[in-house]
């Protein structure tokens, strides 16, 4: 009888050891929004990570548009009060969102911070590029192809942010030791494909002298391709843009765009949902995982597109 007995609490904690082992974890990247290419390959890539660990559930939620930062304020706490294992969060307004992340730490809710950064010192971590350093990149390959001189703009992301922040301060350290180069105006276009063609024709407008545009992600950029390629201005107005999505990178190889740079979006998801999962285990985390940024030109797109 005390055999049967010990045979079966030897069978029972064998099946709690199991059942420990495969205990679920509920996982949340939370992304500014989903609807462009950028941002569903930084899904596909988060997916893809969670993949490798078998009991983590993760979800990829986003607000409407990266505009709707109250959408993404709403989506945070829903997670919260659900007490996800762990958070991965790109803040679409650092204001708006530190309030949250601070119930989600009171809750013992490790977050991690990716794509945009944002001065909270309770974050675990930062996974992302270097954005000021990408802004610099595209400020150089400008210079460069403009020889040192002309009229250049700017169409940025959304006022306040610190991605699109970076990437324009960037950009101006690049051409400031440029005298020939006049940087005539920077405006917003909301990280939006239609509000980036239509600043484009106000800029063609207003300066038919201009010669070169940064745009700081590839959606503005590509709606400056249309508005370029409307005027039969094609190659006479250089434009770069920042994310090298496929359909950016293949605008370069066609010559419509001059050049752009890439942030690695599959990387940034993945890292993020790995750190979230050391994260949520107690385990150490880099405060800061760098994805890294690289110069996409006419003559390397091809390996960008493989």
């Amino acid at each position: 009888m005390r055999t049967l007995i010990a045979v079966a609490l030897s069978a029972t904690m064998l099946a709690s050891c199991g059942r420990s082992q495969t205990k679920s974890l509920d996982i949340t990247l939370v992304t500014k929004a989903l609807d462009s290419e950028w941002w569903q390959r930084v899904k596909a890539g988060a997916e893809n990570a969670a993949k490798a660990h078998p009991g983590v559930r993760l979800a990829v939620l986003a607000p409407e548009r990266e505009l709707n930062i109250d959408q993404q304020v709403s989506i945070l706490e829903d997670q919260i009060t659900k007490r996800v294992g762990a958070l991965a969060v790109a803040p679409a307004g650092a204001a708006e969102v530190i309030p949250v992340l601070e119930r989600a730490h009171a809750l013992g809710i490790p977050v991690i911070i990716f794509d945009t950064d944002i001065n909270w010192p309770l974050k675990v971590s930062y996974v992302g590029g270097n954005n000021r350093r990408a802004g610099q990149m595209a400020g150089q390959y400008i210079v460069k192809l403009l020889g040192g001189k002309g009229k250049v703009a700017v169409i940025r992301g959304i006022m306040g942010v610190f991605t699109h922040e970076e990437r324009v301060a960037g950009f101006q350290d690049a051409i400031r030791g440029s005298a020939g180069i006049d940087c005539v105006s920077v405006q917003p276009g909301n990280s939006e494909r239609t509000l980036g063609m239509s600043v484009m024709e106000n800029l063609l407008t207003r300066y038919p002298d201009l010669r070169a545009v940064f745009a700081t992600n590839d959606q503005m950029a590509l709606g400056a391709v249309e508005s370029v390629a409307a005027r039969n201005l094609t190659g006479k107005v250089a434009l770069v843009g920042i994310d090298a999505t496929r359909e950016a990178v293949r605008a370069v190889a066609a010559g419509r765009l001059a050049g752009d740079i890439a942030m690695y979006p599959e990387r940034l998801g993945g890292n993020a949902v790995e750190a979230a999962f050391k994260a949520a285990r107690g385990e150490p985390v880099e405060k800061r995982i760098d994805v890294g940024e690289a110069l996409v030109t006419r003559e390397n797109a091809q390996d960008f597109l493989q």
